[in-house]
């Protein structure tokens, strides 16, 4: 190790890239741009990741959705095109059958109704639902609370509003909590006031009211629109939408292979998706900004060899003073070995800074696309080690060449 402490060494190797200060600029340019890119992609990689999290939040994203369409296929003595409804038996046999693989399910019904406070009115989306659904869906509320149990077994005429509703209904600074609405004709006391979701939001602007309520109100009897299903930890739940949709096919006599009969969303499948392209765009990544790295090295090999041959009289005249073919080759490896490191040092620091740059112009505010851009530390060594092993690898073939030609031929080398 002492070479490394050596001062002749390094004054030589200053000497070399003093003398061939664009070509060493040009080579130092070509590693630089390699670690710059890797680094550069895959934070990215990265905020592109958190942003899909983000987008996701604390939606339950192991969940399925499911109603009801028309069949396609005639059946036990059903014409094609019958339309029908989910039930609460669906329910019960769901729960019962799969209550193992089933974590939540949240029954739901919809429309669409005019809401009135005082003189101001608006039309919003009006959803009967049960309190599970605020553990699939989490809400951000404001003021207030979310439907509970006691609105459910009360049949409570009570309603959660969004942030812009309240803003449309109620004078500004009013507290809504304990004040009156009137949905379709009927009044309903406001317990709650929620923001909107910046992440995945199925309803938008809904007002919520207790499903029992919703079906007094609305007599809907039993009728389910659709349903929100999550699945507990492990469990597939590409199969468990399967089977799911295999059980009520059967209870609701549609052929087994009738698509058309229930429409479905797996988010969970979905989001798997998502994830493989994360996954995939990473390696792409990686492939990316590992061959820009072997091309900058390579172009250091190629510099080195250029030089090698240009100073082949010198060389001839050190090994004729008594310098080993092992010392020329540690001072080209060297100098290989300190290109690559320079260049990729000062890669390193300015992908730093472009990832700040990144995540301040697109990594804030509720539609940020890369959020947190950034590149685990040892990520980021294991690239700078790459680079360095690189390095000496491709130095190693100049090495070779300036020991291989004997003194005295390099003496005659004009």
């Amino acid at each position: 190790m002492k070479f490394l402490f050596d001062s002749d060494t390094w004054q030589e190797i200053y000497g070399s890239i003093r003398k061939n200060k664009i070509r060493t600029i040009i080579t130092i340019v070509g590693v630089f741009w390699g670690i710059l890119l890797l680094v550069g992609l895959l934070g990215a990689a990265r905020g592109l990741e958190n942003g899909f999290k983000k987008l996701f939040g604390d939606f339950a994203t192991n969940s399925v959705f499911v109603w009801t369409q028309r069949t396609d296929i005639p059946f036990k003595g059903f014409q094609k095109g019958r339309r029908f409804n989910l039930t609460f038996k669906d329910i019960e046999v769901l729960e019962k059958e799969y209550a193992k693989e089933i974590k939540l399910l949240a029954p739901r019904n919809q429309t669409n109704g005019t809401i009135v406070k005082g003189f101001k009115t608006g039309s919003f989306q009006v959803s009967g639902d049960y309190p599970v659904l605020d553990l699939v869906q989490k809400k951000d509320l404001i003021y207030g609370r979310f439907l509970n149990q006691n609105d459910i077994k009360n049949n409570s005429k009570v309603c959660v509003i969004s942030e812009d509703m309240y803003k449309q209904l109620f004078d500004k600074k009013e507290m809504p909590i304990g004040q009156y609405v009137k949905i379709s004709n009927v009044n309903y006391k406001v317990v709650g006031v929620y923001k909107p979701s910046n992440t995945i939001d199925i309803d938008g602007d809904t007002a919520y009211i207790p499903f029992t309520t919703f079906q007094k109100v609305y007599n809907t009897s039993n009728k389910v629109d659709w349903m929100m299903i999550t699945a507990n930890e492990g469990v597939d739940i590409k199969q468990m939408e399967k089977d799911i949709l295999l059980t009520l096919k059967s209870l609701h006599k549609v052929h087994p292979e009738d698509k058309r009969a229930f429409g479905s969303v797996n988010l969970g499948d979905q989001i798997d998706k998502l994830m493989g392209f994360l996954t995939g765009m990473q390696f792409l990544t990686w492939f990316v900004g590992i061959a820009t790295l072997i091309a900058g090295v390579f172009a250091i090999g190629n510099i080195l060899l250029i030089t090698v041959k240009e100073r082949t009289k010198e060389i001839g005249i050190r090994r004729a003073l008594g310098a080993t073919p092992r010392s020329i080759r540690r001072q080209v490896v060297l100098e290989s070995v300190f290109l690559t490191t320079i260049a990729g040092m000062i890669g390193i620091v300015i992908g730093g800074f472009l990832l700040m740059y990144i995540d301040y112009k697109w990594g804030s505010g509720p539609d940020s696309a890369l959020v947190n851009p950034t590149v685990n530390i040892p990520i980021i060594m294991l690239a700078f080690f790459i680079l360095v092993v690189l390095g000496t690898l491709i130095g190693l073939i100049p090495a070779y060449m300036a020991t291989v030609v004997k003194p005295i031929e390099a003496l005659r080398e004009e």
